[in-house]
């Protein structure tokens, strides 16, 4: 334990830490466990549970609302092939309770109870995530209320000489860490538009626009979207330059508040951070230097951003906001028609960056937005020539992928362009989505929580993607034969997993989820930020192999781990349990569609 804890604050973990201890120690000796959606399940929906156990039950399991009445289950040996430590797993089966409440699963032994889960709509979990946001916010944190990175940043690889001054403020800091990434940023950006968009009374108006307490007459996702549009055109000084990402992991010096960042890029601690310009050809140092070939993709992605964001200040009756957005727009696809190709993370001094390789789903949403806004054929043209090119190329065909190798994990181009193109165009689009929700359903067969998602770093994501994909091509097709699929991500990622966890901090407030984070909010100032998705569950191959991880303290889920997968909700470990920006704001959709009905 740091020697910086106060007092109050080293007894306070302790106790916490020596409950869990008792408590895992509990669970250790129990045979048996039920999983459950912590959340719970639409009513109309397919309501999946199991009893997880270490020989044959006999077990007899009722569904118990909160008001005591009591309704028989019933409940199959699955012929799937368990995950250890249990050899046996039976399917529970709820999905004809379809009456809304509060709900537990028991057993008539006595020794099996599940945790309360609601039958009916999910509550404002997406406004927790919206508040998520905020506290990333770099720039005015209204989270610390400070303002943090005045000086960002310091130009690199642009036609400025090196160490120019440029205004790259603004934008979120990525996960735990404070690096600003516009490979990130313009998918979150984008995808709290498009949840406006769809669902917008799922949104209140709780804070203005600098994330104070306090209606300002717009919905707050849009004010944090707005905060995404500024900081993107910041980024794009000029029609053909872009900035794609602030800092770097020069950056990984401990957890430090972001208005005290004691990192140093050669101007001092807490001073000015390196802005790198994008080229379309390799940055970084040494045998770390990237394999980067075009701008595209996140010029692209900015530009779809911004298209949208021009349609909807137009909608709002901000004209000259609106045209800007689409200044910005227009430039910014055309350096990406410009330069074809990818551009990827940068890294300084260690391995790891953001590997994208993948660029013709952002030209391709791009273009279809941009249609949309202007109405100009060329675009369309465009637009089904990236969506023919892409096809069903996808994380989803593959078995394993390199870190955040085909972001954002979900074309939604392919969305985009069906909402304007003709039937015949249309109908090849939903194929492709089908193709990819296929092979997930294949893959998904073969384990009893039906997930077909990867066990890579960030594996979260991809469950959220695949749900994600599922609503929009039920959306676009009215084909509900992938509903199951889309519920069985989402339960993977509330609670129906090996260690019963919710994978988001703070939700539900009575269940089980990640605590003891690496974040520098929970490590520094003992505080949960609710709404944030952690990193997810990793391939054990792989987490063996990350560098400089390891337990803090024993691992409370040790007697669940599966042994080919590992999940630990310990601060050390900044491959599993590392609230992401980019993974919060994939999460939009899919709680928003659920809150208002799903």
């Amino acid at each position: 334990m740091r020697m910086w804890m106060n007092s109050d604050r080293m007894v306070r973990l302790t106790a916490v830490w020596l409950l869990t201890a008792l408590l895992a120690g509990s669970a250790a000796a129990q045979d048996a466990v039920l999983r459950v959606n912590l959340v719970g399940y639409p009513p109309g929906g397919p309501k999946r549970a199991l009893l997880l156990s270490k020989g044959q039950s006999r077990e007899r399991l009722l569904l118990v609302s909160e008001q005591g009445v009591k309704i028989r289950l019933g409940m199959r040996l699955s012929d799937k092939a368990p995950w250890p430590p249990f050899t046996h797993c039976y399917e529970v089966d709820m999905d004809t309770v379809s009456t809304e409440g509060r709900y537990r699963i028991e057993g008539t032994s006595g020794l099996l109870r599940s945790p309360y889960f609601r039958i009916g709509r999910y509550g404002p979990i997406q406004e927790d995530v919206v508040r998520f946001m905020q506290s990333q916010r770099c720039g005015y944190n209204p989270f610390i209320d400070r303002v943090c990175h005045p000086f960002d940043g310091r130009s690199f690889y642009g036609r400025l000489p090196d160490s120019s001054y440029v205004d790259a403020r603004g934008g979120w800091h990525d996960a735990g860490d404070q690096l600003k990434y516009l490979i990130t940023g313009s998918n979150a950006t984008a995808r709290m538009l498009m949840a406006w968009e769809w669902y917008g009374n799922a949104f209140g108006d709780r804070v203005n626009a600098w994330g104070q307490a306090g209606p300002n007459g717009l919905s707050d996702i849009l004010d944090e979207a707005r905060w995404g549009l500024d900081w993107i055109h910041r980024l794009h000084p000029s029609p053909d330059q872009l900035i794609h990402q602030v800092a770097d992991d020069r950056d990984h010096r401990g957890f430090k508040m972001p208005d005290n960042d004691s990192s140093n890029y050669g101007w001092g601690p807490n001073s000015y951070r390196a802005a790198y310009f994008a080229t379309g050809r390799p940055q970084g140092t040494g045998r770390y230097l990237s394999e980067a070939t075009g701008v595209a993709n996140v010029a692209g992605r900015s530009a779809a951003a911004m298209a949208m964001g021009h349609r909807i200040w137009k909608r709002l009756g901000d004209a000259a906001y609106s045209a800007q957005c689409l200044s910005d727009a227009e430039s910014l696809y055309r350096m990406g028609r410009q330069q074809e190709g990818f551009q990827q993370g940068n890294s300084y001094g260690a391995p790891y960056r953001y590997n994208e390789r993948t660029w013709a789903d952002d030209m391709e949403w791009a273009a279809a937005e941009l249609y949309k806004s202007t109405g100009r054929m060329e675009y369309l043209q465009d637009a089904i020539r990236y969506a023919d090119m892409v096809g069903t190329d996808s994380w989803m065909e593959r078995d394993s992928v390199a870190h955040y190798e085909m972001y954002p994990y979900v074309n939604i181009g392919h969305h985009a362009l069906w909402e304007v193109a003709d039937t015949v165009v249309r109908r090849r689009l939903e194929g492709y989505y089908r193709h990819n929700l296929e092979r997930i359903r294949e893959k998904a067969l073969r384990n009893d929580y039906g997930v077909g998602h990867l066990f890579v770093w960030c594996s979260n994501n991809f469950a959220a993607a695949v749900a994600t994909q599922a609503l929009l091509y039920e959306r676009m097709s009215g084909d509900r034969r992938y509903r199951g699929l889309l519920q069985d991500h989402v339960n993977w990622l509330l609670g129906l997993n090996p260690w019963g966890s919710s994978m988001i901090t703070g939700v539900p407030e009575d269940g089980d989820y990640p605590v003891d984070v690496h974040m520098p909010f929970w490590r520094l100032l003992g505080k949960v930020v609710k709404g944030s998705l952690v990193d997810g569950p990793l391939a054990a191959s792989i987490h063996d192999r990350m560098l400089q991880i390891s337990l803090s303290q024993p691992d409370e889920y040790a007697h669940l781990q599966p042994g080919h997968v590992t999940y630990w909700d310990d601060w050390a470990d900044y491959s599993t349990n590392e609230p992401t920006m980019d993974g919060s704001a994939d999460l939009f959709l899919i709680l928003a569609f659920l809150h208002v009905g799903g």
